[in-house]
């Protein structure tokens, strides 16, 4: 497929944007000035995707919360992009009522159902609003595209369709198929958008199963149905249907439990891992500095800052799958050559303001006009590249307080050499014990690790003995006892999930970024190397591809709580 998810649902936005006409290229008129109204929903869809500046150029000049307190702008069309419920539909017929806006264009991020839609239509009727509706459309976006080739089913209510909403003990046959008709009409959006039909794939006896069993209906039902289709003709609207299906792989998060709990050691998932990340934005709390407050008064609050890590940021599409310390390294390479851009500028500023008319100075003069008139044009590109070198030494900072806090790179690598089965340098009950390493949720993970890989599990008497540890080093042993109880209904006890032989190897510490003036002290900071790791997802994949000569699309959906941390190693 040449184009990815994301480019097909950004297409998909600004067409509904457009009053669901087809963007007009090279148009050098003014845009329509019109309101976007949308819910939490609509407003995760869209935050990844277009940026405000790229909003105002489409015309929105106001985009506003549909349950937030607005006010009347009967001279403005406005275009909904809300979920089609209840609570939504009540508070759209409360402003065809009110009168707020001169039209209304209303679009469902999921298909509504006629009984809702007849709703809205006797409200416009009792309202005498019935010329105003212009348009109503489902748009089938229910998902989240976060990267050119990454999707999330939700980012609101996500707690409702987690790994423990679906394997609670006490769950309900309503409750589970409540879950599974969420997680089956995001990817039915999905696929529409992407104007693909799969060929579906999934593991036996598990929720992937009964996901794919409802997708596979869905499916079919649509394309019974030649006339209203999704999949041909018009109705595609923003995507084309492809004729090379791509293959669903639907796999349950049961198959490899150890993974998510594993610390990570590259740039993305450390972010993700350590600081508030959500929608490619990070927030990060700023130091307030050494400054000491006067006796007294009250500490003073930290500031909150946000940045955006998107495609359009170089420096994060080409390192965020790279070891932390190679991140680390690039950083400091950019502030340097940075610096020396800005040197040479000023010295081109300093010796075209020479004094005086004589031969010298007029033929250094001519000789500098062109250079100078070069940098001054790059100074936009030099200015960008400054606030992404801030930015990434700001992440960078944050994400090594808290490996250097936590330990976190001897956690990776002792982890590591758990799931490859290599010989341990240290006891688990040393690192369980060490006061100094990691708080009880890292110490926790790190022995949820070793149970699941355990060949056998530990003795009645050895169990006893690290639940003491953990127990003194604060931790909740709850999540210890369910993996205790999955462990053993699974039968896992002898034939544990097995993660190749594969180990991050240690180049010692790092000296190379201990120059003077680096912005990163990385003094007793690991330099580790990561190895590709042959994850149980991996040799899925690898069985479905035997014997297979023409290359195929691959679309992996872990049913569980997304991470980034399968995304470090490559496939």
């Amino acid at each position: 497929m040449a184009a990815g998810i994301r480019e097909k649902q950004t297409v998909a936005l600004k067409r509904m944007l457009n009053f669901n006409l087809p963007p007009i290229k090279n148009s050098t008129g003014e845009p329509v000035w019109k309101v976007l109204i949308y819910d939490r929903f609509g407003q995760d869809i869209i935050s990844p995707l277009l940026s405000v500046k790229e909003l105002r150029d489409m015309g929105i000049t106001l985009h506003l919360l549909l349950h937030s307190d607005r006010d009347p702008i009967p001279d403005v069309p406005a275009v909904y992009f809300v979920m089609p419920t209840e609570e939504n539909i009540d508070r759209m017929c409360q402003d065809l009522r009110n009168q707020l806006y001169e039209s209304y264009y209303l679009n469902f991020i999921s298909a509504i159902s006629r009984s809702k839609l007849e709703d809205i239509a006797n409200a416009a009727l009792g309202a005498s609003a019935v010329t105003q509706v212009a348009k109503v459309f489902d748009q089938y976006l229910n998902f989240i595209t976060l990267e050119d080739d990454m999707f999330v089913l939700c980012n609101q209510n996500k707690e409702l369709i987690s790994y423990r909403a679906i394997n609670r003990p006490d769950i309900t046959d309503t409750e589970m198929e409540a879950i599974m008709d969420t997680v089956v009409d995001s990817l039915f959006c999905f696929f529409v958008t992407l104007g693909a039909i799969p060929i579906i794939r999934c593991s036996r006896g598990t929720a992937a199963e009964m996901v794919a069993v409802k997708l596979d209906k869905k499916l079919r039902e649509n394309l019974r149905d030649a006339r209203n289709s999704l999949f041909t003709g018009d109705t595609l609207g923003a995507g084309q249907f492809s004729f090379q299906r791509p293959l669903l792989v639907l796999v349950d998060r049961n198959i490899d439990l150890a993974t998510p709990l594993h610390h990570t050691w590259t740039y993305q998932a450390l972010v993700h891992d350590v600081l508030d990340f959500h929608l490619n934005r990070v927030n990060l709390e700023e130091s307030s500095g050494m400054e000491n407050s006067p006796a007294g008064a009250r500490p003073k609050k930290k500031n909150k800052k946000s940045y955006d890590l998107t495609p359009a940021d170089k420096f994060w599409q080409k390192h965020k799958g790279s070891p932390f310390p190679e991140v680390a390294e690039s950083v400091q390479q950019e502030l340097e050559s940075y610096r020396a851009q800005e040197d040479e500028v000023k010295r081109l500023k300093s010796i075209m303001g020479i004094e005086g008319e004589d031969e010298g100075a007029i033929s250094m003069l001519s000789d500098n006009t062109a250079k100078l008139t070069s940098a001054v044009s790059s100074l936009p590109e030099l200015l960008e590249k400054k606030r992404l070198i801030d930015l990434h030494t700001n992440v960078a900072t944050a994400v090594l307080e808290h490996i250097k806090a936590r330990k976190l790179d001897v956690y990776f690598e002792y982890e590591e050499k758990i799931m490859s089965k290599s010989t341990l340098d240290k006891s688990l009950l040393d690192m369980i014990s060490d006061p100094d390493a990691g708080t009880p949720e890292d110490k926790m993970r790190l022995f949820l690790i070793y149970y699941i890989n355990s060949v056998q599990a530990p003795s009645e008497a050895d169990l006893e003995q690290y639940k003491k540890a953990l127990t003194d080093a604060g931790c909740n042993l709850t999540p210890l006892n369910y993996i205790k109880q999955w462990k053993a209904f699974a039968k896992m006890a002898s034939a544990p999930t097995s993660y190749g032989n594969a180990t991050a190897k240690p180049l010692g510490l790092f000296s190379r970024v201990m120059n003077t003036g680096s912005q990163f002290v990385m003094e007793g900071v690991k330099n580790l190397v990561l190895k590709q790791q042959n994850l149980p997802v991996t040799r899925i994949l690898d069985n479905l591809m035997e014997m297979k000569s023409n290359p195929v699309s691959i679309i992996i959906f872990i049913l569980g709580k997304e991470i980034w941390k399968t995304r470090s190693f490559q496939f």
